[in-house]
């Protein structure tokens, strides 16, 4: 519902002709909502909805032989198919690599799974928390190390899976250019949080020296303050490392008696006393709005951010003056804001366009422009549940 789908609206929001293939039932994600007013409806699902703007849509059952023969006469014309079936399934259909590069030698195939293309869990079924946590991210983060790991936040290796496959997948095509022939981009999105998330000093620097670190619970031990702390409204986060930020945090407290002492102008001289530090600081945090904190601080050069609620991130003038919320009109749902895409090429401008289409909505477009099918063999092919 995400992997794939997120991966491959990167490639529409820059300007791919992007096609969707669905099975004529419609995918998971559509059913999965979130739904105005909690109301299912396969053409107002929130996840699908933000998942797949700016794609072509049409529906096909690649598991029936006619299915199969109009998928593979899309994979003749296409640069690039994201998939993120287990490679079992592909097999199944008969539509893993080998079989597509028959089609098209030129094919770039970026297949995203939990676990990867090979190995002895590569069949393992598997969602999104399933490969974060197996990537060893919940020994380093989310919880304390005399307690139970936290679950993370949803669709974490997902994104960082699609944005994996987005990234190498136009590597794969700038090679096909340079040197000619497609290629498989196995992505497994537990490996993707395991090189990222977790990084190399941890599961790395283990595997050669038998050191790594563990969660420490709420904010970073090596020194302080870093951590949230609490406000008069709420919350902020003050992230002090260096010296220069810790003078820059005394000016904006106003240089506390308790702050003065020499040996605060040492990183792990700060971590070590900890509890003194936060108990000063907490006093004149406390006695200011959150966002008050965040600009005393900032206007200082002090590494501090307000702990923002969703509703006030979507109300947060700095998003709202880089346009980064899109309105996108959608044939059932109407208007309907949603996040622009995360990176910004003032030269090429990017982002959703079109909302995402309708179940099946391209079908004619596609299967009788692309193919000349026929009406009566489109019907037909309805009828018979192929698309």
């Amino acid at each position: 519902m995400v992997s794939a789908p997120y991966c491959a609206r990167m490639f529409a929001d820059l300007g791919a002709d992007v096609i969707k293939v669905e099975p004529p039932n419609g995918e998971a994600a559509r059913r999965a909502g979130p739904f105005p007013g909690d109301v299912s409806h396969p053409e107002k699902s929130g996840l699908f909805f933000i998942m797949n703007t700016n794609k072509r849509g049409v529906t096909c059952d690649v598991s029936t032989a006619q299915g199969r023969e109009l998928f593979l006469g899309l994979i003749g014309q296409a640069d690039v198919l994201i998939e993120n079936h287990l490679p079992a399934q592909m097999r199944e259909w008969g539509l893993d690599y080998e079989a597509l590069a028959v089609v098209n030698p030129n094919l770039v195939v970026v297949s995203i799974t939990p676990y990867g293309q090979t190995g002895p869990y590569s069949h393992w079924n598997g969602c999104d928390l399933n490969a974060y946590h197996l990537s060893g991210a919940s020994s380093r983060y989310c919880g304390y190390p005399d307690r139970m790991p936290l679950q993370h936040g949803t669709f974490s290796a997902d994104y960082f899976g699609a944005v994996t496959g987005a990234t190498w997948g136009l590597a794969a095509l700038h090679g096909r250019d340079l040197v000619g022939g497609g290629q498989q981009v196995d992505v497994s999105s537990a490996e993707a949080i395991a090189a990222t998330y977790v990084g190399g000093p941890n599961i790395g620097g283990y595997a050669q020296d038998g050191v790594f670190n563990q969660r420490t619970g709420m904010g970073n031990v090596v020194s302080a303050p870093a951590s949230i702390v609490p406000c008069r409204d709420g919350h902020a986060w003050i992230m002090v490392m260096e010296l220069p930020q810790w003078i820059g945090l005394r000016k904006a407290m106003g240089d506390p008696d308790w702050s003065q002492l020499e040996m605060f102008e040492d990183t792990f001289v700060r971590g070590q006393n900890g509890d003194i530090i936060y108990a000063g600081l907490t006093e004149w945090t406390m006695q200011h709005d959150k966002m008050e904190v965040m600009a005393l601080g900032q206007a200082q050069g002090v590494p501090v951010s307000a702990v923002l609620g969703i509703d006030e991130a979507v109300a947060l003038p700095h998003l709202q003056e880089r346009k980064h919320f899109v309105d996108v009109e959608h044939a059932v749902l109407g208007a309907v804001r949603i996040l622009g895409a995360p990176f910004q090429l003032p030269a090429a401008p990017c982002g959703p366009r079109y909302a995402p289409p309708l179940l099946g909505e391209h079908n004619d477009e596609v299967w009788r422009g692309m193919f000349e099918l026929s009406k009566d063999e489109l019907e037909r092919l309805r009828g018979e549940g192929v698309v």
